[in-house]
């Protein structure tokens, strides 16, 4: 999410959402922290979208349950949105429908749509008039001359926008370390026509829902080769529907099967297109590999191509399903199937050699790709003083004369766990880390109220930690610090339950390492009798 502020008003280009990283257990996403724009409400004018991917769209129903301000975005990016919307039940809202070329005005911003190409159809770039000056936003991109959907990037109008002189270009900068040119999504449609006919049997394709394009050239590959489609996973079923009824793909009369008929066909008749190609533990090609998918059982004999590249972070994930994929007897292939839909380093170099803009600032990606754009772009000739490197939360003023970061606002990331949206802090993902890595061990005593005495306990549960059966020694050891523990606190008139707590609770857990280097969470409770 960027948001571009004018004197008394806001404009947020995109509302996206990320996935947790490894250590962020039981997380199941990440959405931007909105409470900027809570103390702001009222300067908002409007959310305009780049293109329909989740990490673009994907916070809008929870942005939308708060926020009453109109929403607009090409015919796919809206369609996915509607249905991501009709998931959460929000019925009021103010979604527009744009096409490249059109200008939209929302209060002093003047926003023009244009056309780009990306790894789904519909992409678009933004070009925002600001009292302040032109501003270029690229969104996701690259320049393929042979797009699967649509006409090629409209080079000529981000020629026009240079004459006219830009203030700043935001630009895509996730493949800024790759040299060269980024090949077309037409090449991957090449290898599809290539290895389909070679697959003995069934032929799995594993794909990001979202890549509408490429779904497109697995569905051209089986028709040319007499194959049925089998669409598998929900977030792949959501999308190749609203695909189809927005014209966004071209399949043949009964090309797709339903799921339940894949038993009426011949395994060579068939090709399955599923989600999981980053190895997620719930998609549907894990748990295929893992066999616990209801219909689809692996077998010898199946061809399993994966469409993408792994995400920094996923590698070992994917590894772990291709090895269960192949265990399983499985002819696994995942090279060769995939381009990637963002600019290389000579694709960058055009961009910014045709806006000319008077600041740069690198956008999507980490760190280190934002570093290497910026320095491409120094190398053009561009003063490396007028390059922002932003962080999270930073604000950069910009006017014609100068541009600095005057400081930055709270961004800590908002993390969903299930239903709860915020509900799950550092603390308790802190807790849930020590949980999973050490285990927990409950200490239970009743004491009686008016003398404190312990008249039953203390009893111990582990669970994480050890086997208690196996570990009786150890928990009689426990037992009998707790015991000391406690009747050194009253010998001390300590009658504060919460001190006797914590004196139980470092004395065991320096006992505990003593014995076996272990530090589990523990959890003395103390209940009262009358």
């Amino acid at each position: 999410m960027t948001l571009v502020e004018c004197e008394d008003e806001i404009l947020i280009i995109d509302c996206g959402l990320a996935f947790p990283e490894n250590e962020m257990l039981g997380i199941d996403l990440i959405i931007p922290n909105f409470e900027y724009l809570r103390k702001n409400k009222e300067k908002i004018r409007g959310v305009v979208l780049t293109h329909g991917h989740e990490d673009h769209i994907g916070a809008l129903p929870y942005f939308l349950k708060e926020f009453s301000v109109p929403v607009y975005g090409t015919r796919l990016t809206v369609g996915l949105v509607e249905n991501k919307l009709k998931e959460f039940n929000l019925k009021r809202y103010s979604m527009t429908t744009v096409k490249p070329g059109d200008v939209i005005t929302l209060g002093s911003f003047k926003v023009e749509f244009i056309r780009t190409n990306h790894s789904i159809g519909d992409a678009v770039a933004l070009a925002i008039t600001t009292p302040a000056g032109v501003l270029v936003h690229t969104g996701d991109f690259k320049v393929d001359y042979t797009p699967i959907h649509g006409d090629m990037i409209d080079l000529q109008r981000f020629a026009d926008l240079g004459r006219r002189r830009v203030l700043a270009l935001m630009s895509d900068s996730t493949n800024a370390e790759r040299k060269g040119y980024t090949m077309s999504e037409r090449s991957v449609g090449k290898t599809f026509t290539e290895m389909f006919p070679h697959a003995p049997g069934r032929i799995l394709v594993a794909t990001f829902a979202s890549n509408v394009d490429r779904v497109q050239q697995i569905i051209d590959a089986a028709a040319k080769y007499e194959r049925k489609v089998v669409i598998v996973g929900r977030s792949m079923v959501n999308v190749v529907n609203t695909a189809i009824e927005l014209g966004y793909l071209e399949v043949p009369e009964g090309l797709i099967i339903d799921i339940g008929d894949v038993r009426d066909y011949a395994d060579e008749e068939l090709v399955i297109i599923t989600t999981g190609s980053q190895g997620e533990p719930m998609a549907a090609l894990s748990r295929m590999a893992s066999g616990e998918h209801r219909n689809i059982e692996i077998k010898q004999g199946d061809t399993v191509i994966f469409s993408s590249k792994p995400v920094p972070g996923n590698e070992k994930t994917v590894s772990k399903v291709i090895n269960d994929l192949m265990s399983r007897g499985a002819e696994v292939t995942y090279e060769d199937a995939h381009v990637s839909g963002h600019a290389s380093q000579e694709e960058l170099k055009l961009i910014y050699s045709l806006v000319k803009p008077k600041y740069f600032i690198p956008v999507h990606g980490e760190f280190r790709h934002l570093k290497s754009h910026a320095d491409l772009i120094t190398d053009l000739g561009h003063d490396g003083r007028n390059s922002f490197i932003l962080h999270n939360g930073n604000i950069l003023e910009l006017d014609s004369y100068s541009g600095k970061i005057t400081g930055e606002i709270d961004v800590e990331p908002v993390l969903v766990d299930g239903l709860g949206v915020g509900d799950v802090g550092n603390i308790v993902l802190r807790d849930r880390k020590h949980l999973s890595e050490d285990g927990l061990m409950v200490v239970v005593m009743t004491l009686k109220h008016q003398t404190g005495q312990l008249v039953a306990g203390p009893d111990i549960v582990s669970r994480g930690f050890v086997y208690v059966r196996e570990s009786e020694n150890l928990m009689d050891g426990c037992r009998n610090v707790v015991i000391k523990t406690f009747e050194r606190c009253k010998e001390q008139r300590v009658n504060d339950w919460s001190s006797i707590k914590n004196e139980i609770r470092d004395n065991l857990r320096d006992h505990l390492w003593r014995e076996i280097k272990r530090s589990p969470m523990i959890l003395p409770i103390i209940m009262e009798v009358r």
